[in-house]
This record gives C-alpha cells, structure tokens and sequence, in this order.
C-alpha cells in the first residue's frame, strides 16, 4: 500500500509539473499585460511602465520568468512559499491565503452537503426502486443537472435575496402559500416512508395537517421574525435522532442501549441549563469545539458503561444522539439572535460580496453576517451536485443489493434494515469516493463563476483577475490550490477504498 501511495505522489507531482508549465505558457501569451499603460496619458507612464516590468519579470523570457516561479513554488513543499508578486505588486501569497479561505469555506460546504443529502437520496431511491419518489428524485436530478450556473444563481439573487428581503421586513404567509407548503411536506414524507396506498394517504394527511397547524402557528406570532426552537422541540429533536441512529445500528427493541440514548438525552437536558450561561454570548468557537469535545467524551462513556456486549454500537449511538442534541442547543440560540441582526441589518442577505466589511456585533451575530452570504452559492453547488451523487449512489445500491451475498443474507432470515446497512451500503459507497475526490476538485474550479456573480473576493475572483490582467502569478496561484486538492483528495480516495474493501490492503 505504501509503495502505490508514493508512486501516485510521484505520478501526481509530474502531472502537476507538466501542467502549471502548459498553463504558464497559455496564461503570458493570452495578451499584453502592458496594454493598459501603453494607452495611458499619464506623465509618469514609462515609470509605472518600467515598475510594472520589474514586478512581473517582463525583461526575462518565458522559460526564465516560469523557473523563477517554480523556485518559489517548490518551497510550499516545506511550508515556506514564495509566489511573488502580482502586477500592481500585492503580494500573491497573502492574496492566495485571503481568497483560499473564502472559497475553501464556500466549497467545502457544499460538497459536505452534496455527499450527505445526495447519497441520502440516491439509497431511498434505490430502495424505493421506480416508486413515486423514485421518479420524483430521477426527474429533480436531470433537472438540477441540466441547470446552468449562472441562470440559477440569478434565480436565486433575485428570489433568495431581493424577494426575501423584501418579505422578512414583514414577513406574513398566505393561508394558500401555508398549504402549498404542508402539501409538499406530506408528499414528501409519504413517498419515502412508502407503503400500500391507504398507508402512504395517511402518511401525507397526518403530516399535512401537522406541518399546516405549525407553520400557522408559527406565522400568527410572528416567529419569522423571533424564531426560536425552545427545550420542548429540542428535546424532541434529540428522541428522533436516537430513533433514527438505533434504527440504523441495532433496531429499537434492543433496551439497553435504547436506555444509554435516553441517558444521554438526559444528560442533555441538565447540561442545557448548566450551559445556558456560557451559551448566551460565547467569546469564540474554541468555547463550542470544547463543550462538542465534551459532549462526545461524555456521551461515549454512557454507551460504554451501560452498551452490554455492543459497547462500540453504543457509544456510536449515544455519540449521534449527544451531538445532535448539542447541535438543536446549537441552533436554538443562534435562531434566538435572529431578531438582533436583522435590527443592525434589516435586508439580510446581500446579492454581493461575503460579508459585511468591519461587521461587528455578538458571537452569533457574527456567524449570521457571514453564514446568510453562504446560502445562495452554496445552493447552487449543492444542487449541481447532488443531482450526481444521487445518480451515482442509487446505481451503486441497486448493482450491490442484486448480488449473490445480498440474496444469501436475505435467505439466512436478517432484516431490511441489516442487509442494507451492514451489508450493501458500504460496498456500494466504494465507487462513490472517486467522485467525492473530484468533484472537491473540480468544485474549486467551478465556482469561478459562482464567485463572479455573487461578488465572492475568493479563487475565482482571484483566477479571473489575473486572467483578465495577463498577470501569471494569481493565475498560478489558484493553480497550487486546485491541483493540490485534486491530488490530495485522490489520495484520500485510495486509502478511503482500503478501508471499504479490506482486499485492496493486501
């Protein structure tokens, strides 16, 4: 394994090689980067031409200028880069860090979404093969698949933000919009739960009138405005997470770690008020990563101490259950500073840019600023992408669940439940890590032109400047950043295929 770890590193880095060389070429030849100063009237233009010459390295010839930045580059190899500078002389490695970051966090959110939703659905619907919501899913995937970027990201400007804003100002639903709403929901949750006829009409009427009684309440006191979840629905949300993480471990009859999820909702509860201090204002998220370090540790020695003969089934349970708790407590009070941004900022989501520029209020205020600017591009690459997860995973499902073992796991007398989640989902997630691999990858190269039409200051800003500039050096830049993702997460697709497949270790 080590051996074929370094040949593809090896492999990896001439590609790399091979390619910034080719687009260093393509990029210094796409026009004059003096153009602009060869036009100008400027007194001082042969001074400005000559600085621009100087930062650029426009007196070398190509080879020259290309070794020239492959030394500096070569040196990220010991965490010491040196990228030069760009045409108006910034230089390129603290503009790589600034725009790394806002695009890291933008695409990094949208592929983590992508994978979990998609695969979601991409197992229902192989499970609920040619079902309503199989069909219903096929037809949503082609359609998100088929949609152009930047058509969907005007879309979304203009009823994402635009029309939203306009809304949360006062924000009122229709009694026709309410049961639009309580429509889709019921369809919703009664094509995945499936069954005969009769028990899926039930399905959609029990949630219809649960989801309509709801939002009406929610719309007649003005929770739109004031939102809160509250420790009644935060405790509910946390006995649905443990039904939903025994159902996918063990079943629900099994009592001992049925009492150990119980325990640690318990548990839950009374750090609820305990917490409720510090939670009110935090000073930073080393605050909330230690009380999640401290959920995991506490909710893991629940299920060790009170799992029986599963003590690893039950600390993974008790560990879901505690962080999906956390996480509604999490929620809860970021939802109740809602009303406090919208006074500092009464049209919150803003068509441009990432943020507001010195923003400055609470924790959770803070997390809104720069979290509403996340909703729209994320949306947009999410629903790109979750149209080939789903494909990818309901066709991976279907291959393995129609295989010999799968039928002889059948025939032995074990549950749905068992021989999907034991037995088919881990095979059929193997082919899945090569498109997680590359379409991390390929994201960063997409959101190009998500970033242009949002006004992201991100790699794509940062590409397109030094595109449109003839200037290598941001170009360059935004390579490092791309190919080094694609080869670092081939690589993590290679060991994700020997943990799936214990054969590819040998």
């Amino acid at each position: 394994m080590l051996q074929f770890i370094l040949r593809r590193i090896a492999i990896s880095g001439l590609v790399l090689l091979l390619g910034s060389m080719l687009l260093y070429f393509a990029t210094i030849n796409s026009g004059d980067p003096l153009q602009d100063l060869r036009e100008s009237r400027a007194e001082n233009r042969e001074q400005l031409m000559a600085a621009r010459i100087a930062n650029m390295n426009l007196d070398m010839p190509w080879w020259q200028r290309y070794l020239t930045w492959l030394a500096g580059a070569s040196k990220c190899l010991v965490l010491s880069c040196d990228l030069g500078q760009a045409r108006n002389g910034a230089n390129i490695n603290s503009m790589l860090v600034n725009s790394a970051g806002a695009s890291l966090r933008l695409v990094s959110i949208s592929v983590v979404l992508a994978i979990v939703i998609g695969i979601t659905l991409g197992v229902l619907s192989a499970i609920r093969q040619y079902s309503g919501f199989d069909y219903a899913i096929t037809f949503l995937a082609f359609l998100f698949f088929s949609l152009p970027v930047f058509w969907a990201a005007v879309l979304l400007k203009d009823f994402g933000a635009i029309r939203f804003n306009n809304w949360i100002a006062d924000p009122v639903l229709s009694t026709t919009a309410i049961a639009v709403i309580a429509v889709i929901f019921g369809l919703l949750v009664a094509s995945v739960l499936g069954g005969t006829l009769t028990r899926q009409a039930i399905t959609f009427a029990v949630t219809a009138l649960v989801v309509f009684g709801a939002v009406f309440w929610f719309d007649t006191i003005g929770w739109w405005r004031k939102p809160a979840l509250g420790l009644p629905l935060i405790i509910i949300g946390g006995l649905l997470a443990l039904a939903f993480f025994l159902t996918l471990t063990v079943g629900l009859t099994e009592r001992k770690i049925s009492v150990a999820g119980l325990v640690t909702l318990a548990l839950g509860v009374v750090a609820y008020f305990v917490t409720l201090p510090i939670m009110e204002d935090p000073s930073s998220w080393f605050v909330i990563l230690g009380l999640v370090a401290a959920t995991v540790v506490i909710s893991g020695a629940v299920g060790w101490l009170m799992g029986g003969f599963e003590k690893k089934l039950a600390m993974f349970v008790t560990i879901g259950t505690g962080l999906s708790f956390g996480f509604l407590v999490f929620m809860d009070r970021l939802l109740r500073n809602w009303g406090g941004f919208l006074e500092r900022k009464p049209r919150p989501i803003s068509t441009i840019g990432s943020g507001v520029p010195g923003f400055e209020g609470t924790f959770w205020e803070v997390i809104f600023d720069w979290g509403v600017q996340l909703i729209l591009p994320t949306m947009v690459l999410t629903l790109i992408s979750i149209a080939g997860y789903s494909r990818y995973t309901r066709a991976s499902m279907l291959e393995t669940i129609n295989q010999d073992y799968i039928r002889t796991a059948r025939s032995k007398g074990l549950s749905d439940r068992v021989v999907y989640t034991k037995h088919a989902l881990r095979n059929a997630l193997i082919p899945i890590t090569t498109i997680v691999a590359f379409d991390f990858a390929s994201l960063l190269g997409g959101a190009v032109i998500t970033e242009t039409i949002f006004g992201w200051k991100g790699l794509g800003a940062m590409f397109k400047e030094g595109l449109d500039n003839v200037d290598p050096g941001p170009v360059m830049g935004y390579y490092l950043v791309a190919g080094g993702a694609a080869v670092l997460m081939n690589m993590l697709a290679d060991i994700a295929y020997a943990f799936l497949d214990p054969r590819i270790r040998r």
